[in-house]
């Protein structure tokens, strides 16, 4: 078939260069476009990121000579384009948000890894595991914007949710509800952008804090678990979360410890360990590219998932999950792990992209 012309917003950052990485073979979208800041703008795209490039393979032939856009200059965005991939957080938050329903306006839909719009009831924030369903929204947030020309946002989670999100909802999908979670992150250096954490603050080190990331990874499960109402989604109520995130001396890969009590019903190991390797959704129903084939992947080595080892499974689009146990003071605990650069962030991002496809939004 014919591919679909695609630009991405943001595409010199970290994040941005993991969308040119990816989807350069992509079986059915084309980048035509990219934009980033007024710095950029105006110089080919091997200009303008060749100093700080990041990616572990050479710049993609198909895209060096693109002239990069400034992202606030709509006249010249390329007609051919159908959605944009934003991988984009101006120093405002708000003025991301607003440049992304500006595109939208224009009839533009925007395929976001910002935390711009997350919270915003109309916008749906995607998992396509977890809430395929979400992208109902969309006819809402149209009309409630007046936006008549078939654009849209729609977002992804916070990186660290993707390492324990889909095990948890598996169980809760089995009839297995969750009372309670306390959960301890472990997040790589990446999860910071370029150029991160100093190397004197991280080498021999653990940092107990990240700006912003306890409140995301305790709020935005509740909108990803919420269902659509009225005016958008709803969050879910029927779960307490408890976090606390760290960064590790780890260049790619979020790991978590999870410790889950359940409200009634408590299923055995081999019952979890059943759903875990049975789970399937709707992504991998349709065969969506970037969908792994296994979502949730259980080694039952001891000393398993380690990131080095295990973030790269499927694509990089898998949870590995491991040392599920006893917990002598919840039910159960257990240890996953997902790659934050790739589900995370621009292979989520894709995946996201592929399911709204697949659901004709464009």
């Amino acid at each position: 078939m014919d591919k679909i012309k695609i630009g991405v917003l943001g595409a010199t950052g970290v994040v941005g260069q993991n969308y040119v990485r990816l989807l350069i073979n992509h079986p059915w979208f084309e980048i035509v476009d990219v934009a980033a800041s007024p710095r950029s703008a105006g110089k080919t795209y091997i200009e303008a990121v060749k100093k700080k490039w990041q990616m572990i393979v050479p710049i993609p032939e198909k895209v060096k000579s693109l002239l990069v856009r400034d992202v606030q200059d709509f006249n010249s965005l390329n007609p051919e384009v159908s959605f944009v991939f934003s991988a984009m957080d101006l120093p405002n938050k708000d003025d991301t948000r607003k440049l992304e329903f500006i595109y939208a306006s224009k009839g533009i839909p925007v395929v976001s890894n910002s935390s711009a719009n997350r919270r915003i009831v109309d916008v749906p924030m995607l998992i396509p595991e977890i809430n395929h369903k979400h992208v109902d929204v969309i006819p809402i947030q149209q009309k409630n914007r007046g936006i008549e020309n078939g654009g849209f946002v729609a977002v992804k989670p916070n990186c660290s949710l993707q390492s324990y999100m889909t095990p948890l909802y598996a169980l809760e999908q089995a009839g297995y509800k969750i009372d309670k979670v306390i959960i301890t992150t472990l997040q790589a250096t990446s999860g910071a952008g370029y150029p991160g954490v100093p190397s004197l603050d991280l080498v021999d080190n653990i940092i107990p804090y990240i700006s912003g990331e306890e409140a995301k990874s305790e709020e935005e499960p509740l909108k990803i678990l919420g269902k659509i109402g009225e005016k958008g989604i709803e969050n879910y109520k029927d779960i307490q979360i408890s976090t606390t995130c760290t960064r590790v001396p780890v260049v790619d890969g979020h790991t978590a410890s999870v410790n889950v009590k359940f409200k009634d019903k408590v299923p055995t190991r081999e019952e979890i360990l059943k759903i875990w390797n049975d789970f399937k959704s709707l992504p991998q129903e349709l065969n969506l590219p970037f969908a792994p084939k296994q979502p949730i992947i259980y080694i039952d080595n001891e000393d398993r998932p380690q990131p080095r080892k295990d973030r790269d499974n499927d694509k990089g689009m898998a949870v590995t999950v491991g040392r599920l146990r006893k917990d002598n003071v919840f039910d159960w605990k257990f240890v996953s792990l997902s790659h934050n650069t790739i589900r995370g962030a621009a292979g989520g991002g894709i995946l996201n992209a592929e399911l709204l496809k697949a659901k004709e939004f464009f």
